[in-house]
């Protein structure tokens, strides 16, 4: 099950014809997922809490369950190793996303960076770079980051 899930989100990411609303919907968390992802993977230490972090934040924003939210988060980092840039995932939640969820995403992106303990140059410039890509304000990506480090 977990390979046709799997097969179905990589075919939808790279379809060229009108999405329905259930594959758009799984389209949407993995570009959410894949940011999330990328957060863990930026400063090339992959630490379990901050993958525990990102686990809560798809459990917390999609409703998924555990297993649903562990599913995507493999999913998610076969997608960051297979190097998939950036723009496309942040394209995809620009366009679908009101601008308050654009800011949770970034919001979560803070609190992953937050959940290891340590900040990285390399993180804070990935989730800078992803508000650009969602054009979410400086001033809603400053209160995203104080909204993570308050807890």
């Amino acid at each position: 099950m977990i390979r046709q899930l799997k097969n179905l989100l990589r075919d939808s990411l790279s379809a060229r014809e009108p999405d329905s609303e259930a594959t758009l919907q799984r389209r949407l968390r993995l570009a959410a997922a894949v940011l999330l992802t990328e957060v863990v993977h930026a400063d090339h230490q992959v630490d379990e809490q901050e993958r525990h972090t990102v686990r809560e934040a798809l459990q917390a924003t999609f409703g998924l369950s555990a297993e649903e939210s562990s599913d995507l988060l493999e999913l998610a980092e076969e997608r960051v190793a297979d190097v998939t840039p950036l723009h496309e995932f942040t394209l995809l939640i620009h366009r679908h996303f009101s601008y308050e969820d654009k800011i949770h995403v970034i919001e979560q992106m803070w609190r992953v960076v937050y959940s290891d303990g340590t900040v990285d140059k390399y993180e804070e410039h990935l989730v800078r770079r992803a508000a650009e890509l969602l054009y979410v304000s400086h001033g809603d990506f400053i209160r995203a980051k104080h909204a993570a480090q308050r807890g």
